[in-house]
């Protein structure tokens, strides 16, 4: 594959700057002036715009193709609510005028916008409070912690560990740890949840709290989850629900209403943001009212005549967690997306992508063996073991997957399942859709038994094919022009 330094041509120019503003050089001190060229490819403006054009093309998108990432919800967003975030009236605002003296009432609507989704994820959620400021979900796990060890600390709690079952996010022991916590893990039982027992084992009066995803990253439902709250909140532990499967339970069920005190969500996963490329996220965390003065400030507050403001005074918070009100235009999609389907949609949401989850574990299950015992929820998992006996190794049947025509599906996670791949299908992909992917999944499969060697050279549609990805991680090589010679 060419770069674009590999095409350009000597002495040819994309465009002509005819400006008056141009024609006389600006003053340059001597020390910083190149002293030769910059190695600049030469092309014309039409070649220009074909190479990126064909660049392009080569890259995975929900608005190009099935991207089946487990517990990643990269599903289709409207672009209705791209276009709401796009209004000038929120693009113009300065971030700062909220706080100018009398600012707060130039910026209503905006101030509005975020008073309302706080009210709206509150609902969702069954918490009390939210806070819209943590940019994304690990910066909320963190916020959440916070909360958890500054509520601790108020009490005279003298805790010091958090209880995380194994097949939880990486993130959330991270978290935890930056928070000051030692992890307890706790192992899955057969059944794929948190083992109940050696969880009840682990839990002492050092306890500040538990971690939990549920659905959890091998969609499965945690059915004593109840059980596990009154445990935790014996030793005065709180219980923390990781949101980034909110995919799964929309309008079903509320984690406020399960027992948990604190719950962050992923607005960049289930509330309309298109996922991944790195961000823009954003992590919002809710809590129970015995919570709600620990929350990072500033606060939006509604007046009695109905205007809304920044509020700071709260002595007890966890104090600024980011700069301003968080990623703004990702909660005016989130804003724009929770009217637009309002509460009988958001619950269409999840009944879909279950529905979805579960056809494709039945559609492969023949061949493909799957973790749930019998449903699972948004996603489903399975475990390319089987076909180790003909050396085919999940990488294999990813790599596969490329040629015809999908990106690959999550493979190696969650840690605790053997050649795991993850697939979560999205209740926004048709049946015509799934059964296609469930068709190359199967053909893969045959292939795996009968040519097992075709498999190892996957993709040989791909402009790049199979790297060695340990080597490229471990001994990276970075190809530059010289800037002088322009070797």
């Amino acid at each position: 594959m060419k770069t674009i330094f590999d095409k350009s041509i000597a002495g040819c120019t994309s465009c002509q700057v005819f400006d008056e503003r141009f024609t006389e050089a600006p003053h340059i001190e001597t020390r910083l002036l190149r002293k030769a060229p910059a190695a600049l490819p030469e092309l014309p403006e039409g070649e220009v715009v074909r190479h990126f054009t064909q660049l392009s093309r080569q890259n995975y998108s929900v608005d190009t193709h099935f991207y089946p990432l487990g517990s990643c919800t990269m599903k289709y967003n409207p672009k209705a609510c791209e276009v709401a975030a796009a209004l000038d009236g929120f693009t113009r605002v300065h971030p700062v005028w909220p706080q100018f003296l009398g600012g707060d009432l130039l910026t209503q609507g905006s101030l509005e916008v975020l008073y309302e989704a706080e009210r709206m994820l509150s609902a969702v959620t069954g918490m009390a409070e939210t806070t819209l400021q943590p940019m994304a979900g690990a910066h909320g796990e963190l916020t959440g912690t916070m909360i958890m060890a500054a509520y601790h600390r108020d009490r005279g709690n003298e805790k010091d560990h958090i209880i995380i079952p194994d097949s939880a996010h990486g993130t959330n022991p991270a978290s935890a740890a930056l928070a000051g916590y030692k992890i307890v893990t706790i192992p899955s039982d057969d059944n794929g949840m948190m083992d109940f027992d050696a969880f009840c084992a682990a839990v002492n009066e050092k306890t500040a709290g538990v971690m939990l995803t549920s659905p959890n990253t091998v969609g499965v439902f945690n059915h004593r989850i109840a059980e596990i709250a009154e445990v935790i909140h014996g030793v005065d532990g709180l219980m923390y629900y990781d949101g980034a499967n909110m995919n799964a339970i929309l309008g079903r069920c509320k984690p406020g209403s399960m027992g948990f005190d604190i719950c962050h969500l992923n607005l960049h996963k289930t509330f309309a943001t298109p996922h991944g490329g790195g961000g823009p996220g954003s992590g919002p965390v809710g809590v129970v009212e015995k919570l709600r003065a620990f929350l990072p400030v500033s606060r939006v507050e509604k007046r009695d005549d109905g205007t809304y403001r920044l509020w700071y005074d709260e002595p007890k918070s966890i104090g600024y967690i980011a700069p301003f009100y968080g990623n703004f235009g990702v909660i005016i999609k989130a804003y724009a997306y929770l009217l637009m389907l309002g509460r009988t949609g958001l619950r269409d949401v999840s009944d879909m992508a279950v529905l979805n989850a579960n056809y494709m574990q039945h559609r492969l299950s023949p061949v493909y063996k799957a973790v749930a015992k019998k449903y699972c929820m948004h996603e489903c998992v399975f475990s390319g073991a089987p076909f180790k006996e003909y050396g085919v190794h999940t990488l294999d049947i990813a790599k596969g997957l490329i040629d015809r025509g999908y990106h690959p599906p999550t493979i190696y996670f969650p840690l605790n399942v053997e050649e795991a791949i993850m697939i979560e299908p999205t209740e926004t992909e048709s049946r015509e859709t799934l059964d296609a992917f469930c068709d190359a999944m199967l053909e893969i499969a045959e292939v795996a038994k009968n040519n097992p060697e075709s498999l190892h050279a996957a993709p040989i549609s791909t402009p790049v094919s199979r790297l060695n990805e340990v080597a490229a991680a471990r001994n990276m090589v970075l190809t530059v022009p010289d800037r002088h010679t322009n070797a």
